[in-house]
């Protein structure tokens, strides 16, 4: 009878389908071989290794004495903080938002959940450049909608001619999703790029574009661009951000997103019969650093450009690998190719085999569309990247060697 039971009982469709996050997968796994013993320095999560600002903790510690943020907040968030937030649009990036316009969610991943569950469905097509990050596709799976991927190279610096990114939209695509500066590549759009890409969203007068800014503190050269900035683009693109990267707030689990009123209702829509509003402290943390002047931003991403060339020279010793020039976030996504053997036959292999034989964690790309990649992450001190460059080039000389 039990035997009977157990095989009535069953996972959803959705959730059996459903990959599981690849960065998520070697944390744990590199997490669970520390705890064994291991020594191993793990470049596979996108998390800063940075204090959080004075200013973001003073925040917090006075939300905790003030003694009045701990009953349910609205869904969409406290007014005055999106207030900030809609200001900080504007200041920073040039979108004129209402704070109607504005919503507060539990991380960038649920405002990008939120949304994409506000705008497609089953027959719906979603075009995602690759490589991408890892939830996007998983995340337009869960809807019944398709993703469509428009794949690149190294060579075109991980970033798909606009032609090809064209060519890919059909009578059925609803949305465009990308990031930039991009996890994984960290690439970045330049605004001639951004602006032809504008004109191409521009002809299809049904599809709208996510565009997730999460990085933009995080630019090597120049200044961050929005697409929603770009004329005829505000209301046509939903601007998604946070205080997780540029503020090394990752725990706290703050996110937001602007755009047009009428997917932000939407959106406020999912959130209540899902989760409701964010943490109400947390929320307070977030208006103190959507209000901090952007200049204390600026140290920030030359202590990362530092980081990446640091990898890029160390890497230039491990035998057959290419790399980009990330000009933004804290990523590198060589090419491993060359690495491939009869034993190790793709990058989840090689990140095992790195795992296992240096006590390196890297991610596979093929979560991120580009399989014959790994992803490092540079979001760590310079003498843990040091020691892990030089483990990589010393295994993987050794493995060629055999």
């Amino acid at each position: 009878m039990i035997t009977d039971q157990a095989s009535a009982l069953h996972l959803s469709p959705v959730v059996s389908a459903m990959t599981e996050s690849a960065t998520l997968k070697m944390a744990q796994r590199c997490r669970e071989m520390r705890a064994a013993g291991h020594d191993i320095v793990d470049l596979s999560l996108g998390e800063p290794d940075q204090d959080p600002p004075a200013f973001a903790i003073e925040a917090a510690q006075a939300a905790i004495a003030a003694g009045k943020w701990n009953k349910y907040p609205p869904v969409m968030g406290f007014p005055d903080v999106r207030a900030a937030i809609a200001a900080k649009f504007k200041r920073d990036n040039g979108l004129d938002y209402t704070p109607e316009q504005v919503m507060v969610s539990t991380g960038a991943k649920q405002a990008i959940m939120n949304v994409i569950l506000a705008l497609v469905g089953p027959g719906d097509e979603v075009v995602i450049p690759a490589p991408f990050w890892v939830s996007y596709a998983e995340q337009v799976r869960f809807t019944g909608a398709s993703p469509v991927l428009v794949h690149s190279t190294l060579e075109e610096d991980y970033k798909p001619p606009v032609a090809r990114i064209a060519a890919a939209i059909t009578p059925r695509t609803r949305l465009l999703i990308f990031s930039s500066p991009a996890n994984p590549s960290g690439s970045v759009l330049s605004q001639a790029e951004l602006e032809e890409l504008a004109a191409v969203v521009l002809r299809h007068p049904g599809l709208m574009v996510i565009s997730d800014e999460i990085y933009e503190h995080i630019v090597f050269q120049g200044a961050h661009r929005s697409i929603g900035a770009i004329p005829g683009m505000l209301d046509r693109t939903v601007t998604v951000n946070g205080i997780s990267k540029a503020f090394a707030l990752t725990g706290w689990r703050i996110g937001y997103i602007g755009g047009p009123k009428w997917v932000v209702q939407a959106a406020n829509k999912v959130q209540g019969q899902f989760t409701s509003g964010a943490n109400g402290i947390a929320q307070r943390v977030a208006k103190a650093c959507v209000e901090a002047d952007p200049a204390l931003m600026q140290g920030l991403a030359h202590v990362y450009r530092r980081r990446r060339d640091l990898v890029l020279e160390g890497l230039k010793a491990v035998p057959g690998w290419r790399c980009n020039k990330p000009e933004g976030a804290f990523y590198v996504l060589p090419d491993v190719a060359a690495s491939f053997t009869d034993r190790i036959r793709n990058s989840a292999d090689l990140s095992m085999y790195l795992l296992e034989q240096a006590g390196v964690s890297l991610v596979e790309g093929d979560s991120f569309g580009a399989p014959h990649t790994v992803r490092i992450s540079y979001a760590t001190s310079d003498a843990l990247l040091s020691e892990a460059v030089q483990r990589i080039a010393k295994a993987i000389t050794a493995l060629h060697a055999n």
